[in-house]
């Protein structure tokens, strides 16, 4: 009877130590997450304000840019502080300019590129649209697949947005072999708080789909490419 009752608390013991090791992992992973979001826009608006100090160059879209970079990563904190209270982060939809918010995000991750040797280009194919969004996310997860082409791809990168029949279509491209596992699978493991890669890419699948579309990737041995597509409502 005593043997038994060993074997009870001892089971009992060892699934409350999971259960504590799972919140602890937990917590971990959203405090990561939260910094790997504040680091991006720390970055750029430091970049930015050294490259205005050397030599002036810092226009309206990169003043816009940073700006709406550094709005991304209080949407960072929120969704933190959300999460760690049981709560979703807040969502906003806005009637988002789609144009001007891709040429916001280039200018203000252009000094990054420079600071690469990297060459950050954007082409808006077609009419200008106006997409049904929340803005600060739409920045965010662009934001983020920006940083990853700079980061971790090769040659230049460009920056590719239009709006057709299907919706809005945001594609980053580079000179590399592409990613190195399928966009899902990278995905999934980021979620799961395995491995520091991923998790740009994760944040951006998340934005997709809460606004009922998806991200994709595709390459081959000169050209990598990443795409988020959005279903779009003219205004």
């Amino acid at each position: 009877m005593i043997a038994a009752s060993g074997w009870i608390a001892a089971l009992v013991v060892g699934v409350w130590v999971l259960k504590l090791r799972s919140v602890l992992g937990w917590r971990t992973e959203l405090v990561t997450r939260a910094c790997h979001e504040l680091r991006g826009p720390i970055t750029v608006a430091r970049l930015g304000v050294e490259r205005a100090g050397r030599d002036g160059s810092l226009g309206p879209d990169a003043v816009r840019g940073i700006d709406l970079e550094l709005a991304s990563a209080g949407v960072a904190l929120e969704d933190l502080s959300a999460a760690l209270a049981g709560r979703p982060g807040p969502w906003r939809v806005d009637a988002v300019d789609a144009p001007a918010l891709l040429a916001e995000s280039v200018e203000a991750f252009r000094p990054l590129a420079l600071a690469r040797g990297v060459d950050l280009g954007l082409r808006w194919r077609g009419k200008p649209a106006v997409v049904h969004a929340d803005r600060l996310r739409l920045a965010q997860a662009t934001g983020n697949l920006i940083a990853n082409a700079i980061e971790h791809g090769e040659g230049n990168v460009e920056l590719h947005g239009r709006a057709g029949a299907h919706g809005l279509e945001i594609e980053v491209t580079d000179a590399g072999r592409g990613l190195s596992s399928p966009v899902a699978d990278l995905v999934a493991h980021a979620r799961a708080g395995r491995g520091r890669r991923g998790r740009g890419l994760a944040i951006a699948a998340e934005v997709a789909e809460r606004h009922g579309g998806s991200l994709m990737a595709d390459g081959d041995d000169a050209r990598s490419s990443v795409s988020l597509s959005i279903p779009l409502r003219r205004s």
